[in-house]
């Protein structure tokens, strides 16, 4: 892991359950150290494993320390994710802000989330060089420490230029079938279609063969569609030469 990936440390968590949703959407964006200052119910808790779906198993490591003054001695740059104003002379960025901060200045840092019932203490959030809030809505600012943590994870994932499964996807998709190949489509769809009578009447042909072939142009055919697509028309027409003689017999 490089040194500038942040490190996401709970204060005092409450709930194993908590600590395990906590970890399976860090490993969603590619963050696997999780630091635990005094969890309320120790560690290992066996309640983090069902919701963290596996992701301790998968790479996310946990270190547990006793005090805060342990758990952020290493560190050089610390965020303190807080919702609420402390009166204290301190820079305030946002997830995406404090995910830039942090992959710009290349330092060892972290990001300090609170607990489940009261946040983060005045003090703690003192020792942090960067206050980092959420645009909640003002009536109802209401995160779980999951959610809270989630929203700056996915920030990160955004500023490393990560894409999702279906973006991947999208970037494996074979490239668009050379035009050669789809003129050659076209004919054999038109000329069975030619043979089927539907060009009519004669004089609107090369004006109907236009409006099909934009049609079909628009769908940015692959070869394998392109192959797919001759297979049907074959089948087709090859039905159609059956039930015809089906009808002569």
């Amino acid at each position: 892991m490089p040194e500038s990936t942040p490190i996401i440390i709970l204060h005092r968590p409450q709930l194993g359950e908590n600590i395990g949703s906590v970890a399976r959407v860090m490993l969603n964006f590619g963050l696997t150290k999780l630091r635990l200052i005094d969890p309320r119910d120790g560690w290992p808790n066996p309640a983090a494993d069902p919701l963290s779906a596996g992701a301790f198993e998968a790479g996310v490591e946990v270190t547990v320390f006793e005090t805060a003054d342990q758990a952020l001695a290493d560190l050089q740059l610390v965020l303190a994710a807080t919702a609420r104003p402390r009166g204290m002379e301190k820079p305030v960025t946002d997830a995406t802000g404090g995910a830039a901060q942090i992959q710009q200045c290349g330092l060892a840092s972290g990001v300090l989330f609170g607990a489940e019932n009261h946040g983060l203490p005045s003090e703690l959030v003192g020792l942090a060089d960067m206050i980092m809030t959420y645009p909640v809505n003002p009536a109802f600012a209401s995160l779980n420490l999951a959610q809270a943590v989630g929203v700056f994870c996915a920030s990160w994932g955004a500023s490393e230029g990560a894409v999702g499964r279906w973006e991947g996807e999208k970037a494996g998709v074979e490239p668009p079938a050379p035009k050669e190949d789809l003129i050659r489509m076209f004919e054999h769809l038109e000329d069975e279609l030619e043979r089927a009578g539907y060009f009519y009447p004669a004089d609107k042909t090369a004006l109907m063969k236009t409006n099909i072939r934009n049609a079909f142009i628009r769908g940015d055919w692959t070869m394998q569609e392109v192959r797919t697509f001759r297979g049907a028309i074959k089948a087709l027409a090859l039905g159609r030469g059956k039930a015809r003689v089906k009808r002569e017999d």
